[in-house]
């Protein structure tokens, strides 16, 4: 029960690895609150917490926009009086070469991407710093270390959110608040397996390329990050601050021969 007595919000918390930490959380004592723009997703996710034998509130909130974040966290504080833990979680991917991505696109990702850690974080850090106490998770990515096809704009993002981690770091050490990043390497999420159908006339054989990316010779699940997300969250990681954890499988620091 290392999160036992905390509250955590957990932004696109309705599948993938957003859903997986807010289950995992709950198991291990937390209050989660679950964050997703998808009202059913979000319920469901509440349920099945409930089913456990957990506890859970679902606040609908679209994460790019000022208001609603705050009408969210402010909920949140009248709820359950605190929190203690904010999982930056929910984000979006863009596909292509830089050449081959449309205004449109970039300026989507990036608003979701990195506004969408802005805003929460924003919203929260108030709260966080006259409680003098909290631990921030920012989802970045392993392709903010390494380079990769057709993914310029997601790249770009990814590697922002790993500088602002750092730099928030900097600014709320004093308040005793901790600001850690996880970077993932690919991870078999519903959002994976549906781009596989969509993008490949065969997707079995992309998902095989996919492998090779990384030396564990397959795909992370969402539970590999979310047991990463808890590490970050309780008093076992006390001592890290303003760092990137890997959980890619050997993607930035190995290569096959």
């Amino acid at each position: 029960m290392r999160l036992q007595g905390k509250v955590a919000l957990i932004t696109g918390a309705g599948s993938g690895i957003g859903k997986s930490t807010a289950l995992l959380f709950a198991q291990e004592g937390a209050r989660v609150i679950v964050n997703d723009r998808q009202e059913e997703a979000g319920k469901e996710t509440v349920r099945e917490i409930g089913e456990s034998g957990g506890e859970a509130l679902f606040l609908q909130a679209d994460v790019t926009d000022a208001a609603q974040v705050e009408r969210m966290v402010q909920q949140a504080l009248e709820q359950c009086g605190q929190i203690d833990v904010l999982f930056n979680n929910a984000g979006i991917s863009g596909v292509g070469a830089l050449h081959e991505t449309s205004e449109e696109l970039w300026d989507k990702v990036v608003n979701v991407n990195i506004k969408g850690v802005f805003l929460p974080s924003k919203s929260v850090l108030p709260h966080m710093m006259e409680r003098r106490q909290g631990s921030i998770i920012n989802m970045s990515s392993c392709i903010a270390e390494i380079g990769l096809m057709k993914r310029a704009v997601y790249s770009a993002t990814k590697g922002a959110v790993l500088a602002l981690t750092k730099s928030m770091q900097v600014d709320y050490a004093p308040y005793q608040i901790r600001v850690n990043a996880l970077l993932p390497g690919t991870i078999l999420t519903p959002f994976v397996e549906d781009y596989l159908r969509k993008s490949y006339d065969d997707p079995e054989e992309a998902l095989n390329q996919l492998r090779k990316r990384q030396l564990s010779g397959d795909l992370g699940r969402p539970e590999d990050v979310a047991k990463a997300a808890l590490f970050l969250a309780s008093d076992d990681s006390s001592f890290m601050m303003g760092s990137p954890l890997y959980i890619d499988g050997g993607a930035v620091f190995g290569k096959m021969a």
